[in-house]
Formats: C-alpha cells, sequence, structure tokens
C-alpha cells in the first residue's frame, strides 16, 4: 500500500495509470567523481509495478544524467515506465483490479471519469450524470438509447459524449 501510495499520491504520479494499482518508487541520485559530488549530473529512476496488490510486471527505468530538464525520478523515469507499464497491460491482458487509490489530482494534471451508464435514461437525468462532460445530442426523443464512447471508459474531463436520443 506503501508503494502504491508513491504513484497515486506522491513523487511517482506520473507512472499512474487510471484503473489500475500500481507501486512503485523514484529515484534520485546524485553521481561522484573522484570522492565529490558532481553538480548538476544525476541518475534518476524509477521502479513500478503492477497490479500492486499481486504483481505480474516489474520494470525499472534508470536514465543516466538527462539533460533539458529537471532531473527527478517523477519526472524522468516514471513517465517512460508508465509506457512500459502500459504496453504489458496490453500485451499480458491484466484485468483492472478491485480497490486501490485514486490519484488526487494537481490542479495542472488532466483529470479522468469513468464514464456512467446513461443508456435508457431521460435527457435530464442523463445530463446530471454527465456533468463533467461536454453532450452532443443525436435523434429525436428524450430516452438516450446508445452513447459513446462506451460506459465504464475513462475519459479526460470536459470530453464530449455523443448520446443518440429515441422514444
Amino acid at each position: 500500500m506503501a508503494l502504491e501510495s508513491v504513484v497515486a499520491l506522491g513523487t511517482g504520479r506520473n507512472a499512474y495509470i487510471e484503473g489500475y494499482r500500481v507501486g512503485g518508487k523514484t529515484g534520485t541520485a546524485q553521481k561522484v567523481d573522484n570522492g565529490a559530488y558532481m553538480v548538476g549530473n544525476y541518475i534518476v529512476s524509477f521502479i513500478g509495478f503492477l497490479p500492486a496488490n499481486d504483481p505480474k510486471v516489474i520494470v525499472y527505468v534508470a536514465i543516466d544524467n538527462p539533460k533539458g530538464i529537471t532531473q527527478f525520478g517523477g519526472t524522468v523515469s516514471a513517465p517512460i515506465a508508465k509506457a512500459i507499464l502500459t504496453d504489458a497491460i496490453t500485451a499480458l491482458d491484466i484485468e483492472k483490479p478491485e480497490g486501490g487509490l485514486d490519484k488526487i489530482y494537481q490542479w495542472y494534471e488532466q483529470k479522468y471519469y469513468r464514464l456512467p451508464n446513461v443508456v435508457g435514461m431521460s435527457v435530464s437525468d442523463a445530463k446530471k450524470e454527465l456533468k463533467n462532460f461536454q453532450i452532443e445530442y443525436t435523434g429525436s426523443g428524450d430516452i438516450v438509447k446508445s452513447m459513446s464512447p462506451e460506459a465504464d471508459s475513462q475519459i479526460v474531463e470536459g470530453s464530449t459524449v455523443r448520446l443518440m436520443l429515441g422514444n
């Protein structure tokens, strides 16, 4: 649970994968030359695994002296590990586990929401459920007959949800 909180709430948040329990730890080590610390020369790293409660994949990424970027494991190595872990989810067909920690978003990060199922609802009820999204309507009537993207998709706040209406 502690290493899962590093990813959901702490320095490893750039490795967070919506709907999956990812654990990890960032690292930033200043390099040494002839017994003295080198100025501005670091090895930055991230080790991550998923699912955090029953690991199937473990990845370690270390970058020696990255240039042109803030030198921290969470900003340099964690996004690379996230890409590898995301590919592993697909390659190994890892299902979303129950539970886990939800990411607490910073003001500058995009927020993702799980799309509720509004098929069969009235337009007014669907609007209430989809308050975090833009809505486009096609068809006529006051009952939602289908939706796109489909229910339970994770989409960015403010994204467009298309509703097909009928009676």
